[in-house]
């Protein structure tokens, strides 16, 4: 199965396939069970406080001294880390931390005892420099790197130190009274001197101030006489350069008026283009476009009588061909039936002839009472001659239409007998 550990730990794997054993610094392994076994080491840092009690230097004082060291075993380094597990394997980071502080304390005290207070209390640097790199080289071999040493504090019961500061104070103080007495000498001669120096200075001081004067004199005179010719100089070709702006000014004004009459020509040109372009738009395309419609108007109606006038020379035409036709269908439906009804008079001859009067007699009968049958009232007028003529022939008449119309009847089925009633006899 597999097994993780964080950068501040390392594994080892022992057993079947792992010799010498894996060692694993930060990641991740696979370990078989019952056949192979996992253990893990600390590398996180550890802080130890080394104190050496009444530890005698090398000119017998007793002193007492606490460092502070900062220790870790070398994960990275393969063999530190081979020699950290063979060493510390089980056991728990309390006891290697005391390991290590043991293995500290004794070369602290092993330096403390070839040193004088004097070079421990005042070159606190070296002594550290001293026990890292003896310690170093010792906790290596263990797997353990020193990360960091500092010595933290000196002290003694003895009151050496107090002792030897107050010499030291003593000492220090003859100095200062003798550095301020010779300050106080040295600052005298030095202000007598500098009041020499000062003097002949001011002196050197004036003559040169004079000498200034002078040459500023004279050089702000020959200055004047060139600002004066440059200042005429300057006026005249002030003068000269107000001309030719001024005449610059004029010409850049012509010029502009020539760009503002050009430009005037120009607005002038379009508005006449405009106005053109506004009459043909209004007045001419307008014109031209209602005589384009009046001339496709006059066309079409021109075309649409010419095709009126075709189709209906078309229409006449059919329609007389037509007529045509019938008529030369009926003349010949008559001419076969006068040549039929010929061949009947020629075969039957009388009785045909007696046919055919029988069949027109109704059609003459019925022409023949049509007015009768539509008179209301028929009156006979006497013009003055003889009675007993008109009473002849007003009886003929009545005789005539008393028989007609039973005969009428009999051959064409029309009744007169009403029209006959309706006349009457006027004298």
């Amino acid at each position: 199965m597999f097994y993780t550990c964080g950068p501040n730990e390392a594994m080892v794997v022992s057993g079947c396939g792992r010799s010498p054993p894996l060692m694993i610094a930060g990641g991740r392994v696979f370990v078989i069970p019952c056949i192979q076994k996992l253990q893990r080491i600390t590398l996180n840092t550890m802080t130890l406080n080394v104190k050496s009690d009444k530890v005698y230097t090398r000119h017998g004082v007793p002193i007492s001294v606490t460092g502070i060291a900062q220790v870790k075993i070398q994960g990275q380094n393969k063999e530190m880390l081979a020699n950290a597990c063979q060493m510390f394997m089980g056991k728990s980071e309390a006891e290697i931390a005391q390991i290590a502080l043991e293995t500290l304390e004794g070369h602290q005290r092993a330096i403390i005892a070839h040193l004088t207070v004097e070079e421990i209390y005042q070159d606190r640097k070296k002594f550290s420099e001293q026990v890292f790199k003896v310690a170093s080289s010792d906790l290596v071999n263990m797997g353990i790197g020193v990360v960091s040493y500092t010595l933290k504090d000196v002290h003694d019961d003895q009151d050496y130190l107090h002792s030897l500061g107050k010499a030291r104070t003593a000492q220090v103080q003859r100095d200062a009274r003798i550095g301020e007495a010779q300050y106080k000498r040295d600052s005298v001669m030095k202000e007598a001197h500098a009041m020499q120096e000062k003097v002949s200075a001011q002196y050197k001081n004036e003559i040169e101030m004079a000498k200034a004067q002078r040459d500023y004199e004279l050089q702000k005179a020959a200055y004047d006489a060139e600002v004066n010719t440059k200042k005429a100089e300057s006026e005249m070709a002030y003068q000269l350069q107000v001309a030719k702006t001024k005449q610059r000014i004029e010409e850049e004004k012509m010029q502009v008026q020539v760009v503002e009459r050009t430009q005037q020509i120009t607005l002038q040109d379009q508005e006449i283009i405009r106005k053109e372009k506004e009459l043909e738009a209004k007045v001419k395309k307008p014109a031209e476009a209602e005589r384009y419609r009046l001339e496709r108007l006059a066309e079409a109606q021109r075309l649409q009588l010419i095709m009126e006038a075709e189709a209906e020379a078309e229409s006449i035409k059919m329609k007389g061909e037509a007529e045509a036709f019938a008529l030369e269908a009926k003349g010949r439906a008559e001419a076969e039936q006068m040549a039929k009804k010929a061949d009947a008079f020629k075969q039957y001859k009388d009785g045909a002839m007696v046919d055919m009067l029988l069949e027109k007699i109704p059609l003459m009968a019925e022409e023949i009472s049509k007015p009768m049958s539509e008179a209301q009232k028929i009156t006979m007028v006497s013009s003055g001659g003889s009675e007993v003529g008109a009473a002849k022939l007003a009886g003929e008449v009545l005789d005539i239409m008393t028989r007609l119309p039973s005969a009428v009847e009999k051959l064409t089925g029309v009744d007169i007998s009403q029209a006959a009633g309706k006349t009457t006899r006027v004298h």
